[in-house]
């Protein structure tokens, strides 16, 4: 069998481009398995994993435990905010007194980026960053190639602009990656404060203007403004930023073209995308997460064979 050439998922930039390939072949047989009658596999039955969220997640945190569940592997879920953690316990602690109870494998969100990394060299399980600060979020960029696969046939050649909040935005890191690696054309559009000073060095284009940036791409992932991020102003007004770089139904009709639409969500309905974007039909949204348990079931499965 083929294998990843990791034992943990870090973040898409320690993965190769077979890695990726071999995620969405094994994500092609899930996806079957769960659009069947009966959804569970007995893949995974003697393996224990932990979802360890130090973050709020609502669509994460779900389709990772419905993958887990649909492999039949056992589940033990921890919130941070009614934790020890709360009372000072360091994160080694609070992972290795969980791991004492025999866990395989850890899937964490943490605030501080690195918090992956830094768990891995000091605990003894395999790690899935869920996300950590705004660095990383390697399966949901994962899920969207997969998308852009399923919808176009292919990622190579294709062109993707993601719009909005690059500075803090883990998706957009990991997206940039994981297309580059499959070998797609990235930009970015956003206000000049949200677009970070060394995106150039990724190889990726700056476009300010969001039409411009619609009639080049094929697809365009639109990125929720992160309020919770935004300790300061980045930009004067919501209403502001949804005239700017917020996509509606007309601008979206008036390119000579179909483009693909996609958001990481949760949607700020009508400040990236309008409601009748949202649900178009050139919008993927509900395949990304659909796709997200497919994808996660696969890294789930390929990274629990190598712990055996």
């Amino acid at each position: 069998m083929k294998e990843l050439s990791v034992n943990h998922l870090l973040g898409i930039k320690y993965i190769n481009e077979n890695d990726i390939n071999l995620i969405f072949e094994t994500a092609d047989h899930f996806k079957e398995v769960i659009n069947r009658p009966i959804k569970k596999v007995p893949s995974l039955r003697d393996i224990t994993i932990a979802n360890i969220f130090f973050e709020n997640s609502t669509r994460t945190k779900l389709s990772f435990e419905l993958a887990q569940k649909r492999l039949s592997a056992d589940v033990i879920n921890f919130a941070a905010s009614s934790s020890s953690v709360t009372k000072g316990e360091t994160l080694v602690d609070t992972v290795n007194n969980i791991l004492s109870m025999k866990v395989d494998m850890v899937v964490m969100r943490h605030a501080s980026p690195g918090a992956a990394v830094f768990l891995s060299k000091n605990v003894k399980a395999s790690i899935v960053n869920a996300g950590d600060g705004a660095h990383e979020h390697p399966t949901q960029a994962l899920l969207d190639a997969y998308t852009i696969r399923e919808k176009l046939g292919d990622v190579s050649g294709k062109k993707v602009v993601i719009v909005g909040d690059i500075l803090h935005s883990r998706v957009a890191l990991s997206n940039i990656y994981s297309l580059q690696k499959l070998g797609a054309e990235v930009r970015v559009c956003g206000p000049k404060t949200l677009i970070p000073k060394y995106i150039e060095a990724l190889g990726v284009k700056v476009e300010p203007n969001l039409r411009k940036a619609l009639e080049w791409c094929d697809v365009a992932n639109m990125l929720r403004v992160q309020n919770e991020r935004l300790d300061i102003s980045y930009f004067p007004s919501t209403r502001e930023y949804a005239m700017q770089y917020g996509l509606d139904k007309k601008l979206l009709d008036s390119l000579n073209k179909e483009i693909v639409i996609m958001h990481p969500g949760p949607i700020n309905r009508g400040v990236e995308i309008t409601s009748d974007v949202a649900d178009s039909k050139q919008s993927v949204i509900l395949n990304q997460v659909e796709n997200g348990v497919a994808i996660r079931m696969a890294v789930i499965y390929l990274l629990a064979s190598k712990i055996k």
